[in-house]
């Protein structure tokens, strides 16, 4: 089984004390509000069953001595309570949905903050939509628990205690022979709460099944038209949603067998009372007051009943979203900050990497005992095979992942005595896969820092090219980009990339792949940008073109972790090792394509 699917079959306890302490941590900044709350309960709560009280009254007192001004101020009574009632439902609601919003902004806000500060190595093995759940639905259900769910249990519960109070009072064998039902209603929940808990873990995993299967293939659906798989695709969809169908219509099932049983039982109860309370009534034993005020008790009665079984639902849905929630803001896969970092405000840009050994996995090295040295302002480029180690080197420098041996230093301090925000404003990197985020193109160049002018931001754009089709567009820099910028080529979001990283003038500048995924006559115009950018910088180059980084000023060779080779171009073909067998390659590729 996947971590997936185990992670979302938690189906949590109905109850569960120990994550319900921990919930109540969120509350507890608004005590406030829950004791306004359950003050407001227990008025509201109350204010039911006196009904039936005043109309005992009003039968018995006023109408049997047909006292008519009596008869008024009970009936102004009844119309004030439900007025009233309605008041402080009103105020109720408010409270508990103002409550659970601010308990889910404050929610939302740690479960992204904590997401922030996590670790590539999390996002690694978790799948995206997860993490989303987490921040979305989980935290949804936490909000119907906050503000429908225990909140309206105390009143249901409230509910039923008054009315207990009320019917004991006026008649207690009556009230005995009106809930001689509640045994067979307690078994019947206890069957129904079983049941639904199996059939609502079955749910969850096969909706689960359903949404990734759905987002799995709108992310791929170029692979699938291009394959036509469009029949095959939707017969398998058709199954996976024919299951899910049939696991919700089981759990209808449960529900459409338990609601007409509790109507039943209220039934009997009113037949009871009837058979009961008529025959006291007629040996003048009890009022018809009484009598009329029981069977108003009754309807009263079951409601609550009903409702509880809704707010179980509730509660356990709440209990497993926040299992999984805490599971997330527990895991601690997090690059340690230093207690007391040093700070940097200016650098040089000396790069060095002293006997530096890297996993991903535990003892299966991708860097092995790696040693080299970047002096200030220097252009190295790292060459080798695919799975090499070039782009690992990238990741533990900006502190992406950790070593597991040996240190990298940043103008001779130890990158782990900096904090990652101090250590990361130094460096600025374009990548091969240019992510741009919904907004404008000008909020793509200086993701949302207002110390970045617009004239800086055109004079970026200028320079690395990118200024002339940013002009052209309807609106200029004002142009809305749409989700991973779709709208645009991917030469231009390229460039867009570039703006942004002269934009935050950075002392370290890394290119992994810039120019790979681009046309000759962009890669062309990227080229002369980059010149522009490594102008009085350290910078670090990845490339698979060779042609492209000719003249660093050093060229690393990296072989199955290993630094292999080190030197300038010249050099390196001069050794006849394994640069020169990379360049003879692409040279070779390259006569073929002329050629043909």
């Amino acid at each position: 089984m996947s971590e997936q699917s185990k992670d979302d079959e938690i189906l949590g306890k109905a109850y569960d004390s120990k994550l319900m302490r921990r919930l109540l941590r969120y509350v507890k900044p608004y005590k406030k509000y829950v004791i306004t709350a359950i003050i407001l309960n227990i008025i509201v709560a109350g204010l039911g069953p006196l009904r039936p009280v005043l109309t005992k009254i009003a039968f018995d007192d006023k109408i049997e001595n047909k006292d008519f001004h009596g008869l008024l101020i009970i009936s102004g009574l009844l119309l004030a309570s439900l007025m009233l009632q309605a008041v402080i439902q009103y105020f109720l609601t408010y409270y508990t949905e103002l409550m659970g919003q601010k308990i889910v902004y404050d929610l939302r806000l740690q479960i992204f903050s904590h997401v922030q500060k996590l670790a590539l190595r999390y996002f690694d093995k978790t799948p995206v939509g997860r993490t989303v759940t987490r921040v979305t639905n989980d935290v949804d259900s936490l909000n119907e628990m906050f503000s429908s769910g225990i909140v309206y249990v105390f009143s249901d519960i409230f509910v039923i205690i008054w009315i207990f109070i009320f019917m004991f009072t006026m008649a207690w064998d009556l009230s005995l022979v009106t809930l001689s039902v509640l045994p067979v209603l307690i078994y019947a929940t206890v069957i129904f709460r079983k049941k639904v808990r199996e059939t609502y873990r079955d749910v969850r995993l096969h909706l689960a099944r359903l949404n990734s299967y759905m987002q799995e293939r709108v992310t791929g659906m170029n692979v699938v038209q291009i394959f036509s798989k469009e029949k095959e695709e939707l017969k398998k969809f058709s199954s996976i949603n024919n299951d899910n169908r049939i696991v919700n219509i089981k759990s209808i099932f449960y529900y459409a067998v338990f609601f007409p049983v509790v109507e039943m039982m209220s039934a009997i109860s009113v037949g009871l009372i009837i058979w009961y309370g008529g025959g006291e009534v007629i040996q003048s034993r009890l009022t018809i007051g009484v009598l009329f005020a029981f069977m108003q008790f009754t309807e009263m009665f079951w409601r609550p009943i009903k409702d509880l079984s809704d707010k179980y639902n509730i509660l356990q849905g709440a209990m497993a979203s926040s299992e999984r929630i805490f599971k997330l803001l527990d895991d601690d896969t997090i690059i340690k900050e230093p207690e007391n970092p040093v700070h940097l405000s200016k650098i040089s840009g000396e790069i060095e990497f002293k006997n530096v050994w890297f996993a991903y996995n535990p003892d299966e090295y991708v860097l092995k005992n790696l040693s080299f040295k970047i002096n200030p302002g220097e252009r190295i480029a790292i060459v080798g095979a695919t799975g090499a180690g070039k782009t690992s080197i990238i990741n533990i420098f900006t502190r992406f992942y950790d070593i597991a041996k040996g240190s990298i230093t940043l103008d001779g301090i130890d990158i782990r005595s900096l904090s990652t925000s101090d250590l990361r404003k130094h460096i600025a990197m374009v990548l091969q896969d240019v992510f741009l985020f919904s907004g404008t193109i000008k909020s793509n160049i200086n993701l949302g820092n207002q110390n970045i002018s617009d004239a800086e931001i055109i004079e970026a754009a200028k320079t690395v090219g990118a200024h002339k089709f940013i002009s052209q567009l309807p609106n200029g820099y004002d142009e809305e980009v749409k989700e991973k910028g779709a709208t645009l080529s991917v030469g231009q979001k390229q460039l867009i990339s570039f703006a942004r990283a002269l934009a935050y003038n950075p002392q370290i500048l890394i290119l992994d792949e810039a120019t790979s995924s681009v046309d000759t006559e962009t890669e062309q115009l990227i080229q002369n940008a980059i010149e522009k950018l490594l102008i009085g910088r350290t910078s670090i180059v990845i490339a698979h073109r060779l042609s492209t980084i000719q003249n660093a000023d050093k060229i690393f060779v990296m072989h199955k972790g290993e630094l292999k080779e080190e030197g300038t171009h010249q050099e390196l073909l001069a050794k006849r090792g394994i640069y020169y067998k990379l360049y003879q390659l692409q040279y070779k590729d390259q006569e073929i394509i002329k050629t043909a």
